[in-house]
């Protein structure tokens, strides 16, 4: 049994997103929440609402023992890029690429 959580269409690049799901990926969901809480990253805020999220979902809709969940998977994959121009000389204008990510989180009990 396992419960899920997404979040789609969060403004970071899933490549700095996917350096963050590496630490929690395995362990308890405590654990993980704490070292979401430490991690001084960008990614950390959405991270662990999808945590929290993933979490009660586990307890309310699949009545799993909150005390014995691990995250058994977390990955992002990329979204739609925003595409912008930066102004540059003589005229010219470079792409700015905004990337997306839609990140997943599954829980299971051990």
């Amino acid at each position: 049994m396992e419960a899920k959580a997404f979040v789609k269409y969060v403004r970071i690049s899933p490549r700095k997103v996917s350096i963050v799901c590496d630490l929690i990926r395995g362990k308890n969901v405590k654990e993980a929440a704490a070292i979401l809480a430490n991690v001084p990253k960008s990614a950390c805020e959405p991270l662990s609402k999808l945590l929290k999220s993933a979490a009660a979902n586990a307890e309310n809709n699949h009545h799993m023992d909150p005390e014995k969940l691990y995250v058994s998977e977390t990955f992002a994959t990329p979204g739609p890029i925003i595409k912008r121009m930066m102004p540059r000389a003589q005229g010219r204008g470079y792409r700015i690429n905004k990337r997306t990510s839609h990140i997943t989180l599954v829980v299971k009990e051990r």
